[in-house]
C-alpha cells in the first residue's frame, strides 16, 4: 500500500491488477494437472542398441534420438534383474524382485499370478491420484487361466496333453486388473511362449482352434514354441497391433486428459525378443540382420505413438518413458552384429541373464515437454524400480512403509541435478546371483556371470575362480580386473551393506518390512 501512495491512483490500480494476475498464474502452476504417463518397456534391448545411449550404435533409431533430444537420457540406468519377469515385478511394485517368492528364472505363459492383489503397485498409486490405468502388451507376471479336470481313462492312450487341462471358454482371473489396472489387453508370457491368446480384461477374445509353432531349425530368428493359437493372434502382427491398440487408447482418453483426468498406460513390448519377426518395410532395412531390423521397427512405432500424442493435443503434458527389461539376448546373433561393428552392450561386459553390466544396464529416455528441459544427459544412478517413487512424488502422495520399498524419485534428475537420493543398486541374475553397487564399486556375489555368458557358474567353479568379484566401474567398465584380493575391506563393507538392505526389506528410509521369503545372497561355502 505504501507503493500505491507514491504512485498515481490509475498506475497503482494497474500494478495491483498485475500482481493479482501473477498470483493467480502461480497458483494455477502449483495446481497443474499431473502428467499423463506412458511407460514403454522394450524386451531384450541392449543399451548399445539405440543411438541416444550409444554413439557407436549402428542401428538407425531416429525417433528415439529425437525423443532424447526433447527430453532426458540416462546413462547409468538399470533393470532390477537381467531377465523378463523379475524386472516387470520391480517396475510395477517399486520393490526389488528377489524379495518376492520368485528366487530365480522367469514365469511361463501358463504360470499363475505372481503379484498378490494386496501388494502396492504404481497402478494402485496412480488410481488413488485419479488416473485411468491401462496395460497393453506382454504381461509375463502370470495370470490364472481357467482349468478343468483330466479326462477319465488311460491318458497315454487317448492322447491327453497339458493343453487339454485348460478351459479357454472361461474368463481369466487375477490378471493386471488386480494389480491396479482399470483395464488390460495383452498376452501372458513372452511371444515365444504358448498359449498365443489375446486377453481383454479377463476375457479371451477368441478360443484357440489349433496349435502352431516354428522350430529354431526352421527360423533361427523367428522361432517360437508350439502351442495353442487363437484365430485373431498373428505372430508377425503382434508388435504393430499393440501399438495400434495403444494409439487407440491415447485417442480415447485425450479429451478427459485435457479436462484434468490423466491416464497411465503401461506398454510392455514383446520386441525385439524372439520371435524376431520384422515386417515390411523393415525386413533387411538395417543391412545387418533381422534383429537390427526389428529394433528399427520398434523405433518406427515409437515415432507413431509420439506423433499420436501431438495429434491428440496432449503431447506437452504427457510423460513418456522408453527403456528395456534387460540387456540384449544372444538370440540377436552377437557374431553377425559384431561383423557390422555393433555392440548391443556398448562396451560393457555380458548380456541378458548376466550379473555383469550388459545384463542389466539399459537404455532409459524420458520425455515430458511441460516438466523436463530438453536435451539433458545424466549419469545419475537409476533403477526401473524408481518409477513408483517418481509418480508418488509427482502426484504428491505420502510415503508409506509398504509400497516402493526400493524406489527413489527421479524428479531431481529431471530438474537437472546430478544425482537422486539413490546411493546403492542391487542387481540380480537369472540364476539368482546378486551384485551390489555403491559409487564406482560393484561387488558380484558370483564366481562367473551368474547367467549365460562365459564363464557360467559351473565352469567358473571348476576353474577355481574366486567366489566373488569386485570391480571399479569408473576405471574398468568392462569388468575385467577382479580387485577382491587388493580390497578386502571394500568387499566386507559391501557385503555388510547388502546384508542390511536385504534384512530391512527395503533400501529406502522407513521402518523394516518383511521379504516374501528367506533371502540368501552369499555363494555356497563363502
Amino acid at each position: 500500500m505504501a507503493l500505491c501512495r507514491l504512485l498515481s491512483e490509475p498506475m497503482a490500480t494497474k500494478i495491483l491488477s498485475l500482481l493479482l494476475i501473477l498470483s493467480v498464474s502461480l497458483l494455477t502452476a502449483d495446481e497443474k494437472t499431473p502428467p499423463n504417463v506412458i511407460f514403454v518397456l522394450a524386451d531384450d534391448l541392449g543399451i548399445g542398441d539405440i543411438q541416444p545411449t550409444s554413439s557407436d550404435c549402428k542401428i538407425m533409431t531416429p525417433h528415439l534420438q529425437k525423443m532424447a533430444e526433447e527430453g532426458i537420457t540416462f546413462f547409468d540406468a538399470h533393470s532390477s534383474s537381467s531377465v523378463c519377469t523379475p524386472t516387470r515385478y520391480g517396475v510395477l511394485t517399486g520393490r526389488y524382485n528377489w524379495r518376492s517368492r520368485l528366487a530365480r528364472g522367469v514365469l511361463s505363459g501358463t504360470s499363475d499370478h505372481l503379484i498378490p492383489a494386496e501388494r502396492a503397485t504404481v497402478g494402485h498409486l496412480l488410481q488413488k491420484a485419479g488416473y485411468h490405468t491401462q496395460m497393453i502388451g506382454k504381461w509375463h507376471l502370470g495370470w490364472d487361466w481357467a482349468k478343468k479336470g483330466k479326462p477319465d481313462g488311460d491318458i497315454d492312450k487317448i492322447g491327453y496333453s497339458k493343453w487339454d487341462g485348460f478351459d479357454w471358454s472361461k474368463p481369466v482371473k487375477n490378471g493386471p486388473d488386480i494389480n491396479g489396472f482399470t483395464g488390460y489387453y495383452g498376452h501372458c508370457g513372452s511371444l515365444d511362449m504358448a498359449p498365443y491368446i489375446w486377453v481383454d480384461t479377463g476375457k479371451i477374445t477368441a478360443i484357440p482352434l489349433r496349435e502352431e509353432g516354428v522350430t529354431r531349425e526352421e527360423d533361427p530368428y523367428g522361432w517360437y514354441r508350439k502351442g495353442p493359437i487363437s484365430p485373431d493372434f498373428v505372430i508377425d502382427d503382434v508388435l504393430p497391433h499393440l501399438f495400434d491398440k495403444s494409439i487407440e487408447y491415447v485417442n480415447a482418453r485425450a479429451e478427459e486428459a485435457k479436462d484434468g483426468k490423466p491416464f497411465f498406460l503401461y506398454l510392455p513390448l514383446p520386441a525385439p525378443h524372439t520371435p524376431i519377426v520384422p515386417v515390411k518395410p523393415f525386413i533387411d532395412a538395417s543391412g545387418i540382420n533381422p534383429y537390427a531390423d526389428f529394433v528399427m521397427q520398434v523405433d518406427h512405432h515409437m515415432g507413431d505413438l509420439l506423433a499420436a500424442l501431438k495429434e491428440a493435443g496432449i503431447d506437452e503434458n504427457t510423460m513418456v518413458f522408453f527403456t528395456s527389461d534387460n540387456g540384449c539376448s544372444p538370440q540377436g546373433n552377437f557374431e553377425v552384429l559384431a561383423e557390422h561393428d555393433h555392440d548391443p552392450s556398448a562396451g560393457f561386459r555380458g548380456h541378458k541373464a548376466d550379473i555383469y553390466e550388459g545384463g542389466h544396464r539399459v537404455p532409459f529416455v524420458v520425455r515430458w515437454p511441460d516438466g523436463i528441459e530438453a536435451g539433458q544427459k545424466t549419469s545419475a544412478l537409476a533403477c526401473l524400480t524408481d518409477l513408483y517413487a517418481t509418480m508418488r512424488d509427482l502426484t504428491g502422495q505420502p510415503k508409506e512403509d509398504d509400497g516402493g520399498e526400493d524406489s527413489f524419485s527421479l524428479v531431481p534428475a529431471f530438474e537437472g541435478k546430478g544425482m537422486t537420493e539413490r546411493k546403492t543398486l542391487i542387481s540380480h541374475s537369472i540364476g539368482g546371483s546378486f551384485s551390489i553397487r555403491q559409487g564406482d564399486w560393484k561387488l558380484c556375489l558370483s564366481a562367473g556371470s551368474g547367467g549365460w555368458s562365459a564363464p557360467r557358474e559351473p565352469d567358473a567353479k571348476k576353474k577355481g575362480l574366486p567366489p566373488v568379484q569386485l570391480f571399479n566401474l569408473g576405471l574398468d567398465k568392462a569388468e575385467q580386473k577382479n580387485l577382491v584380493d587388493e580390497n578386502p575391506g571394500k568387499v566386507k563393507s559391501l557385503i555388510q551393506l547388502l546384508g542390511k538392505e536385504v534384512e530391512q526389506g527395503r533400501c529406502t528410509p522407513g521402518n523394516p518390512v518383511p521379504n516374501d521369503r528367506e533371502v540368501t545372497f552369499l555363494p555356497k561355502g563363502y
